[in-house]
């Protein structure tokens, strides 16, 4: 399985630590209410295994929400962000108040959760475009609800053997609830190697002004 060294693995949660405090600023002005994410880990997996771990349920495969976007430029990768099915409505009437009617409220979901998807997302990626000084373009965000391996499938074109997953654990935590996301960035082995050869020129430049 891929591995990145202590050195690498830290600088990659640096600096999603950053684009995750650009989200939660975003989130934050979109349901007002003040949003606390934290990064404990990253990890490399493969995508049967990111599958597996997220549908995890008590009683079977849990269905989810996800988002995704395409990027492509410094390396390439499909971005998904991930929240529990049961969660999306929730986080849309944060984003649009209590006063909308549950009708209306379904009717919107799909638009409302791109739309968070798309700013979270772009959060996380543009932070690593900037801190890489490369471009990463992005494709228009797509919706998904299913099971945790279908929307893998869906994204990544049905394509298993050469994708490896960087998952990203991210707790969302709001002043009066708590949710749980993922972000997942599936990838190509040379995507892989591609964003290892990046995060090796951002150590040499951040150890050279030192």
């Amino acid at each position: 399985m891929f591995t990145l060294s202590e050195l690498e693995n830290d600088a990659l949660i640096e600096i999603f630590n950053i684009g995750v405090g650009h989200a939660a600023a975003s989130m934050s002005a979109i349901v007002n209410e003040a949003v606390r994410m934290s990064v404990p880990s990253i990890s490399f997996i493969a995508r049967a295994e990111a599958a597996r771990l997220l549908g995890a349920g008590d009683a079977g495969p849990e269905r989810i929400c996800g988002v995704s976007q395409h990027y492509a430029g410094a390396f390439e990768t499909e971005a998904i962000l991930m929240f529990p099915e049961d969660k999306s409505l929730e986080i849309v009437r944060l984003m649009v108040g209590e006063a909308v009617p549950l009708k209306e409220l379904t009717d919107m979901e799909q638009e409302a959760m791109c739309e968070i998807g798309n700013i979270m997302l772009n959060s996380c990626v543009g932070t690593l475009a900037n801190i890489f000084q490369r471009e990463l373009q992005g494709s228009l965000p797509q919706y998904h609800v299913g099971t945790s391996d279908e929307i893998l499938t869906a994204t990544t074109g049905g394509s298993q053997a050469d994708t490896v997953v960087l998952m990203l654990h991210i707790d969302f935590l709001l002043e009066r609830h708590q949710i749980h996301g993922y972000v997942a960035f599936v990838l190509a082995i040379s995507a892989l190697h591609d964003l290892k050869d990046q995060i090796n020129l951002y150590i040499a430049r951040v150890m050279g002004q030192t």
